[in-house]
């Protein structure tokens, strides 16, 4: 009996990674917080918060979708990049476009290596609160759908510069509070700064790259500790299920804003926090 133990953790830990590697692929790309949903998912389902090294590492599945999903983009912008440093021409489109994902990226990176070194109890602050999640969701869909009435949807993303980088990457930095939504955060500031729907997915999509990325990878050593995840193989299966989802929900957002408004963001994000208020209250 004693020798069943060791198996029926590990598939548990396997069905958790699961579920978990489904809720982070379909929650990752859309503007609804995907930290948000695993953890009120976990805990509802008597698992517990999974922490934050769980969660950036399977995050690295939705990484592989979004690599995958753009790679053809990603080989334009290292080739525009390229092109730059060689022949000087920093105003071609897929350059500008690499420029603005640095400057959109570094925000973020600076602060949280800030939080690594100066908070570690970061963690088990109140802003990973479930009664947080509930308060930051409700005036994240309020702050879109001020963004849905104000913005004029003229800019497209062959028109991005440095400053558009800069100011949707300050604005990425809201996402490390849980509940605000990395995907959230930047698509209301590209709506407020006047992008169309569609382009604005697709820059906060490319934009989320390194910085999803590099949480992944901080995060690696504690992931495959194995004290986080249960081991090697339930990590993979949640990264896999992730990758799976997140390909999908990135094909199915680009196609949906390019004919409709994230108004139906803005109610489930209302309805979802208010839910979390009365549940957990």
């Amino acid at each position: 009996m004693d020798d069943l133990i060791p198996s029926i953790e590990l598939i548990q830990a396997c069905w958790r990674n699961l579920v978990l590697g489904i809720v982070q692929g379909l929650t990752e790309f859309l503007p609804i917080s995907s930290t948000a949903h695993l953890k009120v998912v976990s805990i509802a389902l008597g698992w517990g918060d999974p922490g934050i090294s769980l969660t950036a590492a399977i995050q690295l599945g939705s990484i592989l979708a979004v690599i995958s999903y753009f790679k053809n983009d990603l080989q334009s912008i290292l080739k525009g990049i390229s092109k730059a440093f060689l022949q000087g021409q920093w105003n071609k489109a897929d350059a500008r476009l690499g420029i603005a994902i640095f400057f959109g990226t570094a925000p973020i990176v600076l602060a949280g290596m800030a939080i690594k070194l100066f908070w570690p109890e970061y963690e088990t602050s109140p802003f990973r609160s479930i009664h947080a999640i509930s308060l930051v969701s409700i005036c994240m869909a309020l702050l879109l759908a001020m963004a849905e009435l104000i913005g004029t949807r003229k800019k497209k993303i062959k028109d991005v510069q440095g400053i558009d980088g800069l100011i949707i990457g300050i604005a990425q930095l809201l996402a490390l509070i849980p509940g605000t939504s990395r995907a959230g955060c930047t698509l209301t500031a590209s709506l407020f700064t006047n992008w169309q729907r569609k382009d604005a997915a697709r820059f906060s999509f490319l934009l989320g790259i390194p910085a999803i990325t590099l949480a992944g990878v901080v995060e690696l050593k504690a992931a495959f500790s194995g004290t986080a995840t249960g081991g090697l193989v339930p990590l993979a299966i949640g990264i896999c299920s992730s990758a799976v989802m997140s390909w999908l929900a990135i094909d199915w957002v680009l196609k949906f804003l390019q004919t409709n408004t994230a108004w139906i963001f803005v109610i489930y994000r209302l309805l979802f926090g208010t839910l979390l208020l009365l549940w957990f209250n």
